[in-house]
Order: C-alpha cells, then sequence, then structure tokens
C-alpha cells in the first residue's frame, strides 16, 4: 500500500541508532526510497491497538490504512540497512496474503539460507490475554506446549497451540506479533504480518509487503541462488504499474471492501468494482501469458496470492460469489502455471489459509465452522495450457514443462 502525502520524520533512536530527519513523497509502488533515510509514519500519542476490521468509513465500507513502517534495505553507500546474510528475518502467515508475497519472491530468488522465516499461527488470539481491558486480538507463535485453544469468542475448534511448521519466535521468545512491534517502539499501533527484521540494530524495516518484495527481488542477488531472475524488469515496469493501480484496490483489496462491508451499498459497489476487475483479468490472460506480458513478474505474484484463496475462502467468506478462479479458464491455468513453478507449491498451506479467515473473526464466523471447499489446490496439480501463449519464463534450471 502505498503513502500518497509527504512526512516529515524525527525519531530518536537509541544505543546504535541515529536522529534522521527527512521529508519523503511515495508515488507509487516503485518509488525508490533514500537508503540513507530510517522511515516511519509517528503519531505523537501512541494509537489504540487495533486490526483490518476497524478501518471502517461512516458509509459501512472498507477503508484499509496504509502501513506505518517503510524503510529500504539498499546496496547504496550509507544505507542503514545494507543487504547481508543472515541479518535479517521474516515474520510471516501461510493464511495472509500480504505475507505470502513474501515467501513467494523468497523461494523464487533463492534466499531461503539468507533470510530467515518465523511462520506465526493461523487463529488470532486475544494478544494481551492477562488484560481484561485490552480487546486487540491478532497473530501469535506456536507453542508446542500450549492447551488447545478456542476463537477468541471462546467458541470453536479446538485449535492446536502448535503446527510442525509454525515456531516459536527465535529473537524475542515474544507471544505475539504485538510484542515485536512494541519492542521496536511502534506508536501505529497495526500489528500486521508480513515484518521485515533487521537483527542487527533490533528494528522493524518494513511492514510494506509490496515494498519488501522488491527488495527481495533486487537487494540480495549477491547471495541468491537465482540472481538471474528479474521479478521487475525495467522494460516491464510501466505495465506492472499500470496493472497493480487497478487490481490492488479491486482484487487485493476488493475481495475485503466485499468481506468487511458494513453496508449494502458499500458491498454493492466493492463487489461490482470486484467483478470487473476479475473479468478484466481473465480477458488479459486470454491474450498474454502474465499480467504485465510474457515475463513472470512481481505483479503476476501480487495477483495470483489472491486468487488462491479467492475459491476456498473468499467466494464463501467475503462474498464475492458473482465469480469463480475454478469457472475462469484463463485465470486457473495461470493459476496452475504458477502454482506448479519451483517452490511455489511449498508455501502454499491452504489448511492455515482456511483456518485462519474462517476462525479468527467471531462477528462473521461465530462457530468458527470451516467449509470443507472446493478443493483448489488438487485443480493446480493438473497440467496447464499457457505455453500456447509463448516462450515460457525462465525460473529455474530444473523447472519442467508441464504443457
Amino acid at each position: 500500500m502505498i503513502m500518497l502525502h509527504r512526512h516529515r520524520i524525527s525519531l530518536l533512536i537509541t544505543a546504535t541508532r541515529i536522529i534522521v530527519s527527512n521529508p519523503l513523497q511515495f508515488t507509487s509502488a516503485y518509488t525508490k526510497l533514500p537508503s540513507t533515510t530510517m522511515t516511519r509514519r509517528l503519531n505523537t500519542t501512541k494509537s489504540v491497538a487495533r486490526t483490518a476490521l476497524d478501518e471502517m468509513s461512516t458509509d459501512g465500507s472498507f477503508k484499509r490504512v496504509d502501513a506505518a513502517w517503510r524503510n529500504k534495505i539498499s546496496k547504496e553507500p550509507g544505507s542503514m540497512f545494507p543487504p547481508e546474510k543472515g541479518r535479517y528475518h521474516l515474520y510471516v502467515a501461510y493464511a495472509c496474503p500480504w505475507a505470502h508475497r513474501t515467501l513467494m519472491t523468497r523461494a523464487i530468488k533463492g534466499l531461503e539460507d539468507i533470510i530467515s522465516v518465523t511462520v506465526v499461527m493461523p487463529v488470532w488470539q486475544k494478544t494481551k490475554p492477562d488484560d481484561p481491558i485490552d480487546r486487540h486480538n491478532g497473530w501469535v507463535f506456536a507453542n508446542k506446549s500450549g492447551k488447545a485453544l478456542k476463537n477468541t469468542a471462546g467458541l470453536g475448534g479446538p485449535f492446536p497451540a502448535s503446527y510442525p511448521s509454525n515456531e516459536a519466535d527465535p529473537i524475542f521468545n515474544a507471544k505475539s506479533v504485538r510484542e515485536i512491534y512494541e519492542i521496536s517502539g511502534d506508536k501505529d499501533g497495526k500489528y500486521t504480518v508480513p515484518i521485515l527484521f533487521d537483527k542487527k540494530s533490533q528494528t522493524i524495516v518494513s511492514n510494506e509487503s509490496s515494498e519488501i518484495i522488491q527488495m527481495l527481488n533486487s537487494q540480495f542477488d549477491e547471495y541468491a541462488t537465482s540472481p538471474d531472475i528479474d521479478l521487475e524488469p525495467q522494460d516491464l515496469r510501466e505495465a506492472m504499474q499500470s496493472v497493480d493501480s487497478w487490481i490492488y484496490p479491486n482484487l487485493n483489496n476488493g475481495v475485503y471492501r466485499c468481506g468487511f462491508a458494513k453496508s449494502q451499498e458499500a458491498y454493492n459497489a466493492a463487489i461490482d468494482d470486484l467483478t470487473a476487475a476479475f473479468d478484466r483479468v481473465e480477458e488479459i490472460l486470454s491474450r498474454q501469458r502474465f499480467i504485465a506480458g510474457d515475463q513472470f513478474t512481481l505483479s503476476d505474484i501480487r495477483l495470483f496470492v489472491t486468487l488462491l484463496r479467492f475459491d476456498e475462502v473468499y467466494v464463501v467468506y467475503f462474498k464475492t460469489n458473482t465469480r469463480s478462479v475454478a469457472n475462469s479458464p484463463n485465470l486457473l491455468n495461470y493459476c496452475r502455471e504458477i502454482y506448479q513453478m519451483p517452490g511455489v507449491a511449498e508455501t502454499v498451506d491452504m489448511h492455515q489459509i482456511k483456518e485462519h479467515y474462517f476462525c479468527s473473526h467471531p462477528d462473521l464466523n461465530k462457530l468458527s465452522i470451516v467449509p470443507r471447499g472446493p478443493d483448489f489446490e488438487r485443480m493446480l496439480n493438473e497440467r496447464h495450457n499457457r505455453g500456447a501463449l509463448g516462450k515460457r519464463p525462465k525460473i529455474s534450471v530444473s523447472d519442467e514443462e508441464k504443457d
């Protein structure tokens, strides 16, 4: 998500940190950020803890607030956050589409041994369980010795306190993602994933997924096992900006606008926008292999993570039932090709995706009953037909044609 206004930032950072003051303007997802500046949106007073469910307008429409931490890892001289092996850590959730973007980019670039990762548990819990006044619910870490859980209304489940792929926080032994933000001195109050964390300076670098995936694509090539893969090629950046500009509000965020709408009018506007955008994507993919052209890019990652969740979750939970990926031949085969790229399927955990959405919001699903669904992952393992639209993308020398 993009900051569209100018900030003047003045931070006092203790110990190894410095005071910086610099006005920044963010014009698009591809704006170059000064590498020597720590950028973060600060409030003068600490905000009340909140989630996306609290970001509503008076007409009942969902209005997502921009991410607060917007620093940059850069190879430029003097960078506060230079690329280094083992220095940075990702906090993610398999369930979260924004976090999934970073997992996919990390896998495709071959950065698994360079940037460590911790996956949080899918079902939100109270982040201050011992404080009866604090009502915030959010992401928590696995607890292998913990008891089975219910949803935040005390219903549903039981949900395990850990899964084999989910671990405790390895840096602070924090119990929740909220604690990572508070340790970092956050003043914003929205405790989201992904988090790109700097273990050396013990602070959050960024929690804006669109900018994190740019960094992973461009700043770690000297360490990556696939440095020749460029997911943001210069000749496609204009096309990428163009498709991102309408896919984000109408599809990526559009599903949330439908699902979190609190008035019929707000839902009607959101579902109209989503349906038109869905049809537009289906038409584009009827004549070109990928969303920005004939090369796989970050824009495809941004689109895929929404489409992956569409039929299993959004059609039911967010009432986006005017369309279906399974019934859209171009979109379905497009998703098959991406899912079958090396490393991508390993970033998908449909069980945790569904468990998060259907069990984390008692206001929307009181008893946390999870629908069985169409087994969309099974469909993704079938052969695709995208090779007819152009030369196949170079993702890995070990990749095999699936046509």
